[in-house]
């Protein structure tokens, strides 16, 4: 049974659209719920505290069983610092006032906070057929397209998960990932970098790499409301695992 968090709206990402319509609904028009017998299914949640989602994604995949659908949950949290399983002390310099916690997730530390959309992909993998490293390609891939329908050209980095648009001739991070996979199914997600105070950055080592800097969409001139970013990258999210499955 999937866990409670607040009051949330449960819905399948269904085809529709119309000529001029903004670019969440655009993806939408191509869009099912999934391969046949394999529905995905959307929470929007708003704003929700960091501990408490941790442990409902926990939680749902402990519980859930092969009849159980996935889901994608979209959301933001507060400010917080969260470290990998890997994650060294050495990227996060000197105290800071933000709330740190240590997770389970792939990946080294990175920042979450208001105006950053936050996208939990809770996806059986066996059952699909999906590997993991695949999955991870087609997550960056869809991040790729979802940008490129703001006039945005981003692209991926061997070696260094996450999105990145080039700014002033170097590379800027504006997606992260990090996953948990048990037993075939993941849980964790990404991170975009929607409307946000970049402040936060300049404290760590974003992802485990000195020096790499952080953008968001505001400040590449993309003025978007975060449910509207929120929907469009879903949209691509379930195509693309639909197509990926076997």
């Amino acid at each position: 049974m999937a866990p409670e968090l607040g009051t949330v709206k449960m819905e399948s990402v269904t085809s529709g659209g119309s000529e001029g319509s903004d670019p969440a609904s655009d993806s939408r028009r191509d869009v099912g719920p999934g391969t046949v017998g394999m529905p995905i299914r959307v929470r929007t949640l708003g704003s929700q505290p960091y501990g408490s989602t941790r442990e409902a994604m926990i939680g749902f995949t402990q519980s859930r069983d092969d009849a159980t659908p996935d889901e994608i949950w979209l959301l933001e949290h507060d400010a917080v610092y969260t470290f990998g399983q890997a994650g060294r002390p050495q990227h996060l310099h000197g105290p800071v006032d933000i709330p740190v916690v240590h997770t389970e997730r792939g990946g080294q530390v990175t920042y979450h906070g208001p105006g950053q959309l936050i996208a939990y992909l809770l996806v059986d993998l066996r059952r699909r057929g999906i590997k993991v490293r695949e999955f991870v390609q087609l997550v960056e891939h869809g991040l790729v397209e979802g940008l490129a329908a703001y006039n945005l050209v981003a692209c991926t980095k061997p070696g260094a998960p996450g999105v990145y648009v080039a700014v002033d001739g170097s590379l800027h991070k504006i997606a992260a990932l990090g996953f948990k996979v048990v037993a075939g199914r993941t849980f964790h997600g990404l991170s975009l970098n929607v409307a946000m105070d970049l402040t936060p950055y300049a404290a760590i080592d974003a992802c485990g790499y000195p020096g790499l800097r952080s953008v968001d969409m505001r400040s590449l001139g993309v003025e978007a409301s975060l449910p509207v970013v929120g929907e469009h990258v879903a949209a691509i999210l379930m195509r693309r695992i639909a197509e990926a499955s076997r």
